[in-house]
């Protein structure tokens, strides 16, 4: 068993995504000692960051798996059964009927497996196989004939069966160093991985107010209040019954909410919630230099629905403007190729892209559809401005108010451009505002939490 030293922290979250990692990231650029607990698995966490029910599961790095992930055409399947992919996911087939649908780990381009589906004769999914970072099976997940779930095992390196939740009954059993152990909820779970670990003492920081909000209620309570709900999501209308727990003072161990997102912070302000025990802090960027040169700006795509691409570069023929795509380009955005200001990156390379990120001053989040490689974020953190149509904005959070225009006043989002290539100190003034904007936070705003 572990134990905890003075000073440490529990990070606990349900899921690992952007939010949990920068909230992690934020404790550990200000020099915080912290743990990382994740509740629901992923095979492909980073190696400071340990999730419950794999802790359980032992090494994987022991020569007994390939050792990577696998790719796409590794997967074992029965002769003679194909297995085809494109950039997004994959498909198994027998005989041209569809047996198995294979999902990717993002970047999903380079088609490493993360879940394969299997599928019966109807074409429902019946097991579910989830692969981790050593290319190991890890878990299977069982559904019924109506593609409910009803359990899911999870197997160490060897294949012996360790752990498992039957979502039916919401009861998780664990076979472990020589014990049986039944837990009558995922709480009970997590909360005996905290015990376990000698972790009960330290504070609590979540991000859900699901199960790792009952986690903290069901610990022992702690002299003022210690655990802390960090609220990353968006609050509509009302505000959520576990934070009026909070709010209420009737949580054991949880007294205060941090709101890491600015609207929901204004709307909890005018739900007139308890003004000291609510406050607003973003995240501790590491953000990159720039070395403004020849204006230059940048724009990435899924999609051949670019908004206003002919009419911006036309407008602003002063910029090089570089579009991008992790695919193929359609004929119809290669045809823009024609005007002299303008770079078109199909099948981008992730060095040509970090590239372009390190040199363009400016990101235009133009483009319909989905983003590729947290394009605002990323602009965001490379210090580029980043101006955008209110119909195509993937990332408001990144994105100064200011700089989000409605498509039917384009003109609006090139004379913002215009002015500020011309413009120096008025292009360091509007990337100020808009890291303050987005919410950056200082280390010794996190030293104080």
């Amino acid at each position: 068993m572990e134990k905890s030293s003075g000073g440490e922290v529990v990070l606990l979250f349900d899921y690992f995504n952007r939010g949990s990692l920068d909230l992690f990231d934020s404790f550990k650029n200000a020099g915080r000692n912290c743990h990382c607990v994740v509740i629901n698995d992923d095979g492909f966490l980073p190696e400071d960051v340990t999730n419950v029910f794999e802790y359980f599961l032992g090494d994987f790095d022991d020569g007994s798996c390939p050792g990577k992930p696998l790719y796409f055409n590794q997967i074992k399947v029965p002769d003679y059964w194909e297995i085809s992919a494109n950039n997004t996911s994959g498909l198994i087939k027998d005989k041209g009927k569809e047996r198995g649908r294979i999902f990717f780990q993002p970047p999903t381009h380079k088609r490493l497996v993360s879940l394969v589906d299997f599928l019966d004769e109807d074409g429902n999914v019946r097991i579910t196989e989830h692969y981790n970072k050593y290319g190991a099976l890890y878990a299977k997940t069982a559904f019924n004939k109506d593609s409910k779930k009803v359990t899911k095992a999870y197997f160490n390196s060897r294949g012996q069966e360790v752990v498992v939740e039957n979502f039916v009954t919401g009861d998780i059993i664990l076979d472990w160093e020589g014990t049986h152990q039944i837990f009558k909820s995922r709480t009970d779970f997590v909360s005996f991985f905290i015990r376990y670990m000698g972790w009960v003492s330290c504070p609590i920081y979540f991000n859900s107010l699901s199960v790792p909000f009952f986690v903290s209620n069901s610990l022992p309570a702690t002299e003022g209040k210690k655990d802390i709900l960090f609220w990353q999501e968006q609050t509509r209308g009302t505000v959520p019954g576990n934070m009026q727990v909070i709010l209420q003072n009737r949580a054991s161990r949880c007294s205060r909410v941090i709101v890491q997102n600015r609207p929901s912070y204004e709307a909890l302000m005018a739900l007139k919630v308890p003004k000291d025990m609510v406050t607003e802090l973003g995240f501790i960027y590491s953000f990159k230099k720039q070395n403004h040169g020849k204006p230059e700006a940048l724009i990435c795509t899924n999609t051949e629905n670019v908004e206003k691409l002919k009419e911006i570069l036309t407008a602003v023929p002063e910029v090089k403007f570089h579009v991008t795509a992790l695919t193929e380009m359609s004929g119809q955005l290669l045809a823009h190729e024609k005007y002299e200001n303008v770079i078109m990156y199909p099948n981008i390379k992730a060095a040509t892209l970090e590239r372009l990120f390190i040199q363009c001053d400016f990101f235009l989040d133009i483009n319909h559809e989905g983003e590729i490689v947290e394009a605002t974020r990323t602009a965001f953190i490379h210090n580029q401005l980043i101006l955008a149509f209110s119909e195509t904005s993937h990332g408001p959070e990144y994105t100064s108010r200011e700089n989000i225009f409605d498509i039917k006043d384009y003109q609006n989002l090139i004379d913002r451009l215009k002015s500020l290539v011309s413009n120096k100190e008025a292009l360091e003034a509007a990337l100020e505002r808009q890291r303050m904007d987005g919410l950056t936070a200082s280390v010794a705003d996190y030293k104080v939490i």
